[in-house]
Formats: C-alpha cells, sequence, structure tokens
C-alpha cells in the first residue's frame, strides 16, 4: 500500500488547461487513459489513444451527460480494497478493472454565478459525478491517487518518475487532503448560493465557508502569530485582489489597514480626487481636492506625526510629482488604481516600499457580511453600506448650516463611519482636520482630535488650528454635552450627529447657546 503503480488513469476536467501534458506524461508512463466527453476529444485531437467511459461502463453517456460516471464499474474500480479479499472477489465476479489514477475538477459552478446566469444554467452546473469520483478516490488514496488542481499536474509526473510509475503514500494522502478541501468548498459554495441568492435568507441554519490560500504571511498582529491570507473562491476584489508592483510582501497588518484605507476610500469612488492615509486602521487624514497632489498634502497636514509609516490610497492614477511627495516620508503601502511611469521610477528607489494597483474601487453600498470571531463562536452581521443623503438630514438647532458646513458635515460624517469608536472628525473645505479614535468616551475623542489639529498647526506655522470653522462629525449620539462643548471649543461651527440621546434636549440646547448649526442623520456608525 506504500507505493503503487499507475496503470490505468480517468480523467474528466472541466478547466481543460494542462491536461493534454498530462495525458501525455501518462502515456509516455504506458498508463492507460480513460475519459469522458470533452476531454476525450481533445486527448484524441493531440493525437493519444482513449477509451470511453461508456466502454468501461458498457452503458452509454445519457441524460445530456448528467448521468455518465456512476456506475459500479467507476467506483468499484475506485473504492476497492485491494488487499481485501472479499473486495478482490467481487471485481472478478462483475468484471471490475481498478482505476489507479482519477484526474477531476469540477464544473464552474462560482463562475457561473459571478457571470450573472440565470438559474437554470446555475443548476446545471452544479457537478454531481465529479464529487462522487473525487470523494471515492480519495477516501482509498491507499490505492488511488486523486488530482484536483491543475498546478499539480507536474509534480504528479515527477512524483511517477523518482517512483519507477507510483505514487507514494505520502503523495497520495497529500493530494487526497487536498481533494476532500475541494469538494468541502465547492458544497460549500452550492450551499450558500442557494441561502443567500436563491433563497434569500441573510442567516441560515447552516454556515460554510470556502476559500483558497493565497499567502502564508510572515507573522500575524505580532511576530508570535502564525498568519495567512485566503481569497473566496470565484470573483474576487478589493485589497486582497490588489496587483503588487514592488516592495516587500505584505503583512498582516498591512492587509488590514489597507483594506481599511481601501474601505473608506470606496466613498469617494466617483467623487473628486481623494487621498485616504491609515494608521491602524484609523484614518488620520483624508482630503479631496482639484487633483491628487493637492489631495495628497491637505491629508497629510491632518496628522503628518501619525501617517509616518502609513497606508496611503487614491482614487485617481499617480504620477511623478505625487510619488515625489508621498516619497518624502516614510511610507509602508501606496495604493491606487494605476501609476504612470515616471510614479512606477520613484517609488522603485524606495525598495521596501510597496505599491499596489487597485483597478476599480469596491462599492461602498454592496451587500454582505461581517464575521468577527469570538470565544467559542462567529458573530456576523450585515456589512454597514448605510449612507445618508442630504435630505435624510434633520435640522435640530435654531440656525441652520451654511452650505460649506453642510457639505463639510457629510464629509466628516463619510469619514467618521470608518474610525474606531468613540469616533470624532473635524473636518474642512473637504479635508480633515483632527480625528478622534477608540477613546472610551466622546469627549475625550473630541479632546484629542482637536489637539491634533493645534499641533498641525504650530507644524506648520498656521495662524490657528483647522478646526476653526470646521463641522464635526459623531458616529453616536452625543450622551452629555460636554463631547459637544469640546467641539466648540476646538472651534468648530457646525455639527453632524445620529441624535437619539436621552438628553438630546440639553445637547441642542448647548449648540444653540454657542451659536452651532447641528443635524441629526438618524443613523449611527459604530466600528468595534
Amino acid at each position: 500500500m506504500t507505493s503503487i503503480p499507475i496503470k490505468r488513469a480517468l480523467l474528466s476536467v472541466s478547466d481543460k488547461s494542462g491536461v493534454v501534458e498530462l495525458a501525455q506524461g501518462l502515456v509516455q508512463r504506458g498508463v492507460d487513459l480513460i475519459s469522458t466527453g470533452g476531454t476525450a476529444k481533445i486527448l484524441r485531437e493531440a493525437g493519444l489513444e482513449v477509451s470511453d467511459i461508456s466502454d468501461v461502463t458498457n452503458f452509454p453517456e445519457m441524460m445530456d451527460g448528467r448521468v455518465k460516471t456512476l456506475h459500479p464499474k467507476v467506483h468499484g474500480g475506485l473504492l476497492a480494497v485491494r488487499d481485501n479479499e472479499e473486495h478482490v472477489s467481487a471485481m472478478q465476479k462483475h468484471d471490475i478493472e481498478t482505476i489507479d489514477l482519477v484526474v477531476v475538477n469540477l464544473y464552474p459552478f462560482a463562475q457561473t454565478v459571478a457571470i450573472g446566469a440565470d438559474r437554470p444554467e446555475v443548476i446545471e452546473n452544479i457537478d454531481i459525478g465529479g464529487p462522487s469520483m473525487v470523494r471515492s478516490a480519495a477516501k482509498n488514496h491507499g490505492f488511488v491517487t486523486i488530482m484536483t488542481d491543475p498546478s499539480d499536474y507536474q509534480t504528479l509526473l515527477g512524483e511517477m518518475s523518482k517512483n519507477n510509475s507510483a505514487t507514494s503514500l505520502n503523495f497520495r494522502k497529500k493530494m487526497a487532503a487536498k481533494a476532500f478541501a475541494a469538494t468541502a468548498a465547492y458544497d460549500s459554495m452550492i450551499a450558500n448560493w442557494f441561502a443567500f441568492a436563491d433563497q434569500g435568507e441573510m442567516f441560515p441554519q447552516s454556515l460554510t465557508f470556502g476559500g483558497a490560500r493565497s499567502d502564508i504571511l510572515r507573522y500575524g498582529e505580532n511576530p508570535h502569530q502564525a498568519a495567512a491570507l485566503y481569497l473566496p473562491y470565484g470573483a474576487s476584489q478589493g485589497i486582497a485582489a490588489a496587483e503588487q508592483v514592488q516592495g516587500k510582501a505584505l503583512s498582516y497588518n498591512n492587509y488590514n489597514d489597507a483594506d481599511a484605507a481601501l474601505e473608506l476610500l470606496s466613498e469617494f469612488k466617483d467623487g473628486p480626487p481623494t487621498v485616504v492615509i491609515v494608521k491602524h486602521a484609523n484614518p488620520c487624514g483624508v482630503a479631496s481636492g482639484d487633483d491628487i497632489i493637492s489631495a495628497y498634502r491637505n491629508a497629510l497636514e491632518c496628522d503628518s506625526v501619525s501617517a509616518f509609516g502609513g497606508i496611503v490610497v487614491c482614487n485617481r492614477p499617480l504620477d511623478g510629482k505625487t510619488a515625489e511627495a508621498i516619497t518624502e516620508i516614510f511610507t509602508e503601502v501606496v495604493a491606487a488604481p494605476a501609476a504612470d511611469d515616471d510614479a512606477r521610477a520613484i517609488f522603485a528607489k524606495k525598495k521596501n516600499l510597496r505599491l499596489l494597483i487597485t483597478g476599480e474601487l469596491p462599492d461602498p453600498g454592496r451587500p454582505g457580511l461581517a464575521i468577527k470571531n469570538i470565544a467559542g463562536g462567529l458573530l456576523l452581521q450585515s456589512r454597514d453600506n448605510g449612507h445618508v443623503a442630504e435630505t435624510d438630514l434633520k435640522v435640530v438647532t435654531k440656525r441652520a448650516p451654511t452650505a460649506q458646513e453642510l457639505a463639510d458635515c457629510q464629509f466628516a460624517w463619510t469619514v467618521a463611519k470608518h474610525v474606531k469608536s468613540n469616533a470624532i472628525v473635524y473636518a474642512k473645505d473637504g479635508a480633515t482636520a483632527g480625528v478622534g479614535a477608540g477613546q472610551m468616551n466622546r469627549r475625550d475623542s473630541a479632546r484629542i482630535a482637536a489637539a491634533k489639529a493645534a499641533e498641525a498647526a504650530e507644524t506648520y506655522g498656521w495662524d490657528a488650528p483647522k478646526t476653526k470653522g470646521s463641522a464635526v462629525a459623531s458616529d453616536a449620539f452625543f450622551p452629555f454635552a460636554d463631547g459637544l462643548l469640546a467641539a466648540v471649543d476646538a472651534g468648530a461651527t457646525a455639527v453632524i450627529q445620529p441624535g437619539g440621546s436621552m438628553r438630546d434636549d440639553e445637547v441642542i440646547a448647548a449648540a444653540d447657546e454657542a451659536g452651532l448649526a447641528m443635524v441629526f442623520t438618524g443613523m449611527r456608525h459604530f466600528r468595534h
């Protein structure tokens, strides 16, 4: 059982890449080939001798190919335990021959769903015979080799070359594990499609996950933690699908921070040139401008101290001038839809800087689930794709915001959605003036954001911090007036917040006394 020669192979693949070369290598090693439908056709076109599956089963393929391999002469040849006398006797009695190698990959279910196929076509792309053969061969890996991934074909031929056309038990065990993972992921995709897309269930009774490992990372959040990146089967987008042009391999923290930056940037997908700078998953500077370099400079001015070693993402292609500005300080990751030759040449001088090309930004309003691990379970929720339009805002103070204040309120509110709670964001003229994140109370967040703005004013020699005359956003209601009064002290003139506190009247009265304009959104954006 340790070393099993391959004499007879069954090939039936949906993804036909590399299968001809594999079959040629098998034939050169004296292996007899059995195949089905389209696979048999391309093997014959390559000049290879192939037996049809119907020649093995003595039964024709039928029902549009739905029934072809589900037969005792196939599965008996796969499942027979060859050192079991009863199994051997049954094979002899029913004229069943052993099959030593199965090469199968499955109907393209995920790809069919991704292109928006109608329901009947999706159903037709649920493979039945393929997973059955895969599982039979993988279960009987003591005697049968199973291959499900074209990237392993040359590894198989190498294994056979060094083992006199046989495979070792360790190799078969490894391929069997991979095969069961493939069928589990395939069934997961189908189950999730039925639950989410077909039945419209957000939280089905059973939840399954499937994904392929893209990379093993150097370590996790800290060096003593292991980490890896997995990609869902089917279409992928966002930071996980970005093309890395240069730089060191992305770390766990790089992926996490770049994802936070890109999610915020996607809010400006159809907006003016915009730059987001993120550090430890919190934005430390966001700005829109007439061009990408002015947006970068305005974003940097919000908190240049925190921007050191941060993530910079842009919603416009990068040019050389902007690249020069970005590389004036140490930056871990830069991401943009594209970068011209001048920009790439400048970034290339910083060999450790990671440059990512993102392509189209994700849709900020897309549906989906957010998942969080807790001890002993998983918490699931619909992703925060909430959006507040200008018509949703309710003016609650005596003074209504001016047009500029209203624009700054909406900008600050968009950013606050992506800041860890308790979140306070000051914004002025399409740029953040101060960001306070992750504090245990809202007053401290307001003070920290104001202190950062004061520090920026001192650094750049401004007459006053940019919080003077700014709008301030709070991700949740002010439970007391103290947080709002801290914003007043910072010089804010307009406030946007969800409202809904038992002390709303007290907060509104404080805003009126200070001459502030305040609007309620009716929606909060906690982010933990």
